[in-house]
């Protein structure tokens, strides 16, 4: 009877223990997390873009006359020096007609003159206006072949021909525009920003386009940022120089822009957060909780980059596929198990 309540009195004891055992452990706790993938582009992000040459060059006459002939057409590949228009020159072969018969007399009058001077017959007065007069003569002889020069428009530049504002028959105006010489060696791509992801881009910022109209991709090179924002949309021009040594980008195209901000040169890794994951040691260095495959929290050192909005590029300290909490840290010590 006493072994049979004794046996009784260890089965409770062992029952009350073990009950004491469960109830001292903590049930894990709840939190959110976010699992690291590495950034591709902006966030994501892509851009419509509009191809613009590299320099336009607007081609005039300096003076009015009316155009005889225009020989290039548009889309037609010039090179500098080529003869692109000819305007009537009747009136500039007149002029230099006439200047041509001052010069003469001019001339004429300075040798017959001249034997008087030698022979001391002539004032010297006299013979200083002469030499004003051939001087005048051939002043004028010059500007009216530089006028006639001027009929023929070539090419300054090399290029191809944009667009064609003034044809055959239609009276050309001094430094009115008769074609436009296009430089598309290479050309830049026109992107809007907006404000809030202008600091991810930096000059030397990968990217890739992509035009639709020739079903190519390019590799952008260096970006020049504009400075002032667009009043209304609050976006930013951003210009991307594009090598087009085939001649494939022509201006006025549409391409899909996108921005890899953390593919850097030297392929370091990197990704975003929301800013709140990252916190602060009271040494000053930062950590973000990472969950293990055995769902325990552990502190994890890193390093960050650029804020675009509210995250934060994380370049070193997390690799891809990792979980990071991104809520309920708060409650959160070394080692803590969780739930997610």
């Amino acid at each position: 009877m006493k072994k049979g309540m004794f046996a009784v009195f260890l089965f409770l004891c062992f029952c009350s223990c073990s009950e004491k055992k469960e109830s001292s452990e903590k049930a894990p706790t709840r939190v959110k997390t976010e699992v690291i993938a590495p950034m591709n582009g902006n966030s994501g992000q892509t851009y419509v873009g509009i191809v613009e040459e590299r320099e336009a060059t607007a081609v005039s006459f300096t003076g009015m006359g009316v155009v005889k002939r225009v020989m290039v057409s548009e889309g037609q590949s010039v090179s500098r020096g080529q003869l692109i228009a000819v305007m009537d020159d009747t009136q500039a072969r007149n002029l230099l007609s006439g200047a041509e018969a001052q010069m003469a007399q001019a001339n004429d009058a300075l040798q017959r003159y001249g034997m008087l001077h030698d022979n001391g017959s002539l004032p010297e007065v006299q013979w200083v206006e002469i030499q004003s007069k051939v001087a005048q003569a051939k002043s004028q002889l010059e500007v009216a072949k530089k006028n006639l020069a001027d009929c023929r428009l070539v090419a300054p530049v090399s290029g191809i021909i944009g667009r064609k504002q003034i044809g055959a028959g239609e009276t050309a105006m001094p430094s009115q525009s008769v074609v436009t010489i296009l430089d598309i060696s290479s050309v830049k791509v026109k992107v809007s920003v907006p404000e809030t992801e202008v600091g991810s881009i930096m000059p030397n910022t990968p990217s890739i386009i992509k035009v639709e109209a020739i079903r190519r991709s390019f590799e952008g090179g260096r970006i020049e940022k504009g400075v002032q924002a667009d009043a209304l949309t609050h976006t930013y021009d951003m210009r991307i120089n594009v090598q087009n040594s085939d001649r494939k980008l022509l201006p006025g195209m549409v391409a899909s822009v996108s921005f890899d901000s953390s593919k850097k040169r030297n392929t370091e890794f990197s990704a975003t957060l929301p800013v709140t994951a990252v916190q602060k040691k009271a040494d000053g260095s930062l950590f973000v909780w990472t969950i293990d495959k055995d769902s325990t929290a552990h502190r994890t050192m890193v390093t960050v980059g650029a804020t675009t909005g509210n995250r934060i590029s994380i370049t070193s300290g997390i690799g891809s596929d990792e979980r990071v909490v991104t809520e309920g840290y708060q409650k959160l010590s070394e080692g803590t198990r969780v739930v997610f």
